[in-house]
């Protein structure tokens, strides 16, 4: 059961208040043929300090001293300097379920390892001290035309395969919205994506989180509003399609490549942005969120 290894990746950054935490459950998983992989990311306090603590009791822990790049790169760097079966990507302040590992190898294990493959579960949230505070999405649905505007879920219930991270390595982005997001969209676009309905991590919401997802549907709307629109949310979208339609288009279906012309058209056009507007299908899973998405379209911003 154990034979497939699992590189556990983890970009750090002053993560001193939550680190070990972390570390302690994904040292408590049930499936034991792991290697924990962290890579700092130029910290300021004592993170590296309690990193080395745990390599001195586990034999199963590297540790990379890096400058800092920013959390997207310095997870892409880790893909670089591992070699495993499977990957996943940790966060350093979350907290994993103990079956989070087992769970996903069992649903990669069954899928074609000649394709990128990703193995996901939930996450529900919590507040900086590990209070509950809500459930996260369940039941959740997925297809590459939701990809190319929203990723579904969050690195660190993601486990991908070797393949997935040699394409990766093989044509690094020049940019991307996240790493996990750029992995979810080549695995949904020429892969296998695995989904468990089961929550697999407590995904710990502090100030300095990137999103205000898991704080209200209204919070997380305004949110999108803000750096969608009024920001550069939007343009950085639609580069990061460009970027993969640059790499990835020859090796895609002939559907795939329909939906990426179309929406990655950077000249703008009322018959083009009614073809958007009108296209058949759900573009954002959430009905609301649907809606402002064709609204952008109709009026030129995306």
């Amino acid at each position: 059961m154990n034979d497939k290894k699992v590189a556990v990746i983890m970009s750090t950054y002053n993560g001193e208040k939550f680190v070990s935490e972390q570390l302690d459950s994904i040292l408590n998983q049930t499936y034991s043929n792991i290697e924990i992989v962290v890579r700092d990311d130029g910290s300021k306090d004592n993170t590296v300090n309690i990193i080395k603590e745990y390599q001195k009791k586990y034999n199963n822990i590297k540790l990379y001293e890096g400058e800092n790049i920013g959390f997207i790169k310095s997870f892409f760097e880790l893909l670089k300097l591992t070699e495993s079966d499977y990957y996943a990507y940790a966060d350093q302040d979350d907290v994993w379920l103990e079956n989070k590992i087992e769970l996903a190898v069992n649903l990669l294990n069954n899928l074609d390892e000649s394709k990128p493959n990703m193995a996901f579960g939930n996450s529900d949230y919590y507040d900086e001290n590990m209070k509950f505070i809500s459930k996260g999405p369940k039941n959740k649905k997925f297809s590459f035309l939701t990809a190319l505007f929203s990723c579904v879920t969050q690195g660190m219930t993601m486990t991908v395969n070797k393949k997935t991270r040699d394409m990766i390595i093989e044509n690094m982005p020049k940019s991307c919205f996240f790493h996990d997001w750029w992995t979810y969209l080549l695995c949904v676009s020429m892969g296998n994506v695995a989904y468990s309905n089961e929550t697999v991590v407590k995904y710990r919401r502090r100030k300095e989180n990137a999103t205000s997802e898991g704080q209200g549907y209204l919070r997380l709307l305004i949110w999108r509003i803000k750096n969608l629109l009024f920001k550069d949310g939007m343009q950085d979208i639609k580069q990061q399609m460009i970027n993969f339609k640059d790499y990835y288009y020859y090796e895609l279906s002939d559907e795939n490549k329909k939906i990426i012309d179309l929406f990655s058209n950077e000249d703008y056009s009322f018959l083009n942005a009614l073809k958007k507007v009108f296209y058949k299908g759900r573009i954002r899973t959430n009905i609301i969120d649907d809606m402002m998405i064709r609204i952008i379209f109709l009026i030129g911003v995306l």
